[in-house]
């Protein structure tokens, strides 16, 4: 496994990183979640990534992982990095959704209680809430640090602005923000346009999420929509009609051009988000063990050339 270093900090994360937002849930087959895990982190995944939300139903993840911890990883708590968030609906009424202190504190401690932990490595704000104010958010996770029950704080889903003004309230607190969970990959390239700069400004780390663009940056939706994909969910977030004639045209020149460089297509799409100085970590997706050992395959890939990264350009455009 390659490491690189999270921001200014002293933290290493894997290149890849396992993230549990689907297929850990309790609607899903556990000895394959079990298997996963364990698999993942003989590899040299040391990196878990939760949020009290994910399942379904919510919670579930962060209960089964928490199981998954006490029977088999329990002697390696110290060789692992274990983020959660909140910030995203997780209960009724008016304190179980947003950036309040009232919310994200107590989230906190129902996701320890769900893995069984004294602590996590990370924990997140997951996204921005316009309704409170940025400094009661990040009053909360400097508190949450300063309680012992996170080492680090991130946030995830936060514009420029908002990711600036974040790093300037968390370090004037003294507790800096180490790290930003965006959304990004060959089909969503927001944080191209303003986001890097800040990041690399203000020394944090990244870790894109969906860099697969839910599965479609690989050969699964080559010949139509597979029964067990995560288009053909009834709880999944990709939905069919993301998958337009335009967009299975450039998902098949993708993945001739990943084929001449004796890759996947995944593999192609996480080396290329991979390819940006800013990033730390790669989180990816797996609903069977191969899909894990595919994605480690970048670890041995060449890089890329100028004439494939315009030739990449010139397919997305």
């Amino acid at each position: 496994m390659t490491y690189r270093r999270c921001g200014r900090s002293g933290l290493q994360l894997p290149l890849i990183s396992l993230g549990l937002w689907h297929n850990f849930g309790d609607v899903d087959d556990q000895s394959v979640a079990r298997d996963m895990i364990l698999h993942a982190f003989d590899a040299g995944i040391t990196h878990f990534d939760l949020a009290n939300n994910y399942g379904p139903p919510a919670g579930s993840a962060e209960s089964n992982f928490g199981k998954v911890l006490a029977s088999d990883l329990a002697a390696h708590r110290d060789e692992l990095v274990i983020s959660t968030k909140a910030g995203y609906h997780m209960w009724d009424g008016p304190y179980g959704d947003g950036g309040s202190r009232k919310y994200l504190i107590a989230s906190c401690d129902q996701s320890l209680k769900r893995m069984g932990l004294d602590y996590v490595d990370i924990f997140y704000s997951h996204r921005y809430d316009p309704e409170t104010p940025l400094e009661e958010t990040m009053g909360a996770l400097d508190t949450i640090v300063r309680s012992g029950r996170a080492l680090y704080v991130g946030i995830s889903s936060y514009g420029p602005k908002h990711t600036r003004e974040a790093a300037r309230i968390l370090k004037e607190m003294g507790t800096p923000c180490l790290i930003h969970q965006p959304k990004y990959s060959m089909f969503d390239r927001w944080i191209e346009h303003g986001l890097t700069d800040v990041l690399e400004e203000e020394e944090m780390g990244c870790i894109p999420f969906s860099p697969l663009a839910q599965g479609m940056l690989t050969n699964k939706y080559l010949n139509g929509i597979p029964a067990e994909s995560r288009a053909a969910k009834e709880h999944g977030f990709l939905r069919p009609d993301a998958l337009t004639m335009e967009r299975v045209d450039q998902i098949r020149l993708l993945n001739d051009m990943a084929a001449e460089r004796g890759q996947t297509l995944a593999q192609m799409a996480l080396q290329w988000v991979a390819r940006i100085p800013a990033v730390t970590s790669v989180l990816i997706g797996a609903s069977r063990v191969d899909h894990i050992d595919d994605a480690l395959g970048i670890l041995e890939a060449p890089e890329f050339s100028e004439s494939e990264l315009q030739s990449i350009e010139r397919i997305l455009n």
